[in-house]
């Protein structure tokens, strides 16, 4: 008589229908920002003052803003700078961050009693406030605000990275590098650091959307995005007059996509770090 072998079968996990739905819309957003040349019916900074405030219409499918300019245009160009900045700031964080925390959880001892009193004394000062002084210093743009908001993260990175690092270090291959006469740079840049990525990754997708938040905080404010830049949280601040005569779309418009974005990158992020951290 035959034995039979039963072959354990990997069932994947379905994904939930929000995260589903959230991811769909950020693909959208992905492509029509990418796609904004060809979709949008005007360009971005077409004035037509005869059109001010206009409601939507064939002409407009969303409105326009005081000036006449198409809102839909504007939302779609937008979309490529409230993208890619966060990114680009979240590089900044990242570069410094991962690179403190492991050199504090490696070298241990003065080093990492320095990087944690310096990311103490960061954590002191509100984000926004730490951003803002920046800002006042080397003057406002787009440039200035990723670069102070990517310090502004980078203690909230490397305290993260350090707490990974401190566990990682510990693991028996890092002996083994070590025996093999590997200096602690290389084990660090070839080895730790991978192993550390996905985790890493995760957390930073979870930071993806505050960050969006806080880049158009900052344009809002003034101290972001410049006229005539489309940048999303540029144009709720252009909007808000508009509101007092009764028209809501050139804020509402901007509003609603930085709050479905924002929400949306939550959503997934939040499941992507779940996932990646029970890989990892």
């Amino acid at each position: 008589m035959t034995a039979l072998t039963l072959t354990p079968v990997r069932v994947r996990a379905r994904r939930p229908l929000g995260v589903t739905i959230a991811a769909g819309l950020l693909a959208l957003v992905v492509l029509a920002a990418a796609l904004a040349p060809l979709l949008a019916p005007y360009a971005p900074d077409t004035i037509d003052l005869s059109a001010s405030l206009a409601g939507t219409s064939g002409d407009h499918l969303l409105g326009t803003d005081a000036s006449g300019q198409d809102l839909l245009s504007r939302v779609l160009y937008g979309a490529r700078t409230s993208l890619i900045a966060p990114l680009l700031l979240l590089a900044v964080a990242a570069l410094l961050g991962v690179t403190l925390g492991v050199l504090a959880a490696w070298r241990g001892g003065w080093v990492d009693a320095f990087v944690s009193r310096l990311t103490d004394v960061m954590y002191a000062f509100p984000g926004l406030l730490f951003t803002v002084l920046i800002i006042a210093v080397f003057g406002t743009g787009m440039t200035t605000s990723v670069l102070a908001l990517g310090l502004a993260y980078t203690p909230t990175v490397a305290k993260y990275t350090r707490s990974l690092a401190l566990s990682e270090a510990r693991k028996p291959y890092v002996d083994a590098y070590r025996v093999q006469g590997m200096g602690g740079a290389r084990i660090c840049a070839f080895h730790l650091v991978p192993n550390l990525g996905r985790a890493v990754t995760g957390y930073l997708v979870v930071l993806f959307g505050e960050a969006l938040m806080s880049l158009a905080t900052l344009s809002y404010l003034g101290f972001g995005a410049q006229p005539p830049s489309s940048d999303w949280g540029l144009m709720v601040q252009e909007g808000q007059a508009a509101v007092v005569q009764g028209a809501l779309l050139p804020a509402l418009v901007p509003g609603t996509a930085i709050a479905a974005v924002v929400v949306s990158f939550n959503v997934v992020g939040v499941w992507a770090a779940d996932r990646l951290g029970r890989q990892g």
